[in-house]
């Protein structure tokens, strides 16, 4: 049943629609023919759309040897993020948010004596207890999305002020 969903939800979509969603969600770069594969269009269709993410700064064009290969744009991804922020949230509303983030990683690096998620995912290795293993591996990947999302809302805060002016409409 959820393969015959996802097709007719593919159905449903336009072929220029299927490469952009496919494109948003690369986490590692793809050529072309991958992206055409996975979308059910051509490779010149996937081509056509994908250099037009490019045009737009949604994607990034890399050469790797004889290969183009397509990623997301993670500078203007984040760019875009840090105004989201900025539009959808007080300062003092991510002054909070960023403090506790920054508690939280304070306190498992406290509570588990260590200094990086990646410490506490390798002291997974020297642990029985099935529970205390799921719940290292939860904190984690908790913590290395905090430790991401730190320099962003920091970024959206520093130029609050900046951004908040030319975002503004004058009348």
């Amino acid at each position: 049943m959820p393969d015959e969903t996802r097709n007719d939800s593919r159905v449903s979509m336009t072929r220029g629609e299927r490469v952009r969603a496919a494109a948003r969600t690369l986490r590692t770069p793809r050529t072309a023919s991958w992206v055409a594969n996975e979308t059910e269009v051509s490779v010149k269709t996937a081509q056509k759309y994908l250099d037009q993410l490019v045009e737009d700064n949604v994607l990034r064009k890399v050469e790797q040897g004889d290969q183009i290969l397509y990623c997301v744009d993670q500078l203007m991804a984040t760019y875009r993020e840090v105004a989201a922020l900025q539009r959808e949230h007080s300062r003092e509303e991510l002054t909070s948010a960023l403090d506790s983030m920054r508690s939280k990683i304070t306190d498992w690096k406290q509570s588990y004596d260590l200094e990086t998620p990646g410490e506490l995912r390798a002291s997974i290795a020297d642990l029985d207890d099935t529970d205390e293993v799921e719940t290292r591996r939860e904190v984690a990947s908790e913590w290395e999305h905090l430790a991401d999302r730190v320099p962003v809302v920091r970024a959206a805060l520093n130029e609050y002020d900046w951004a908040t002016k030319r975002d503004s409409i004058s009348a």
